[in-house]
C-alpha cells in the first residue's frame, strides 16, 4: 500500500514545477493525509510499514527529522520510522548544501537513513529529462526491493 502525505509548500511546488494536479497525485495513493492530521495511524509507532520516502525532502524538514522535532504528520511518521527501525528515505531537495545541512544528514545516515540525493546518472545516456526522473525514482524504488524497468542497469 502506498500512503501519501503531501506538504502545504509541496503543494504549491507540484502546481508551479509539475503537469500534475492534486486530484492526479492524490489518486494515485491508496490513502491520502493532510500533514496536519497528527492523529493519523502513520504517526504512530504501530502502524506496521515497510518503510518511508521523504521525497522532495527540504532542508527544513530534514534538519526537523535529524532533530526529532516532529511539527506535522510527515516530520513525525519520519521520526516514528527511524524510532522503530523501520526503513526511511530521504531525498533532499536543495543545492548547494551548507555545513549545517551536511551535518544533519551525516546525523540521519548514523541514525540509519538512506540518504539518496535526486543525483543524475548519465552512464544510461538519458535522452530525456524523464529518463533522468526515472533513474532517480528507480534508485528509490531499489531501496525497497521493488522491481522495475525505469532504467537500465550498469553491465561493464
Amino acid at each position: 500500500s502506498v500512503y501519501l502525505i503531501i506538504s502545504e509548500t509541496a503543494k504549491k511546488i507540484i502546481r508551479h514545477e509539475t503537469p500534475y494536479s492534486m486530484d492526479d497525485l492524490i489518486s494515485a495513493a491508496d490513502k491520502y493525509f493532510d500533514e496536519e492530521e497528527i492523529s493519523a495511524e502513520v504517526a504512530s509507532g504501530s502502524f506496521l510499514h515497510d518503510g518511508m520516502v521523504i521525497v522532495p525532502c527540504s532542508l527544513k524538514t530534514m534538519g526537523a527529522v535529524a532533530s526529532g522535532y516532529t511539527d506535522n504528520l510527515i516530520t513525525r511518521a519520519a521520526v516514528c520510522s527511524l524510532k522503530e527501525g523501520r526503513r526511511l528515505v530521504i531525498v533532499p531537495r536543495e543545492t548547494p548544501l551548507d555545513l549545517i545541512s551536511l551535518e544533519n544528514m551525516v546525523k540521519l545516515k548514523r541514525s540509519g537513513v538512506v540518504m539518496l540525493p535526486a543525483m543524475p546518472a548519465f552512464y544510461h545516456k538519458p535522452e530525456k529529462i524523464g529518463d533522468v526522473v526515472n533513474h532517480v525514482v528507480g534508485k528509490i524504488l531499489d531501496q525497497f526491493d521493488i522491481g522495475h524497468e525505469l532504467f537500465k542497469r550498469w553491465d561493464g
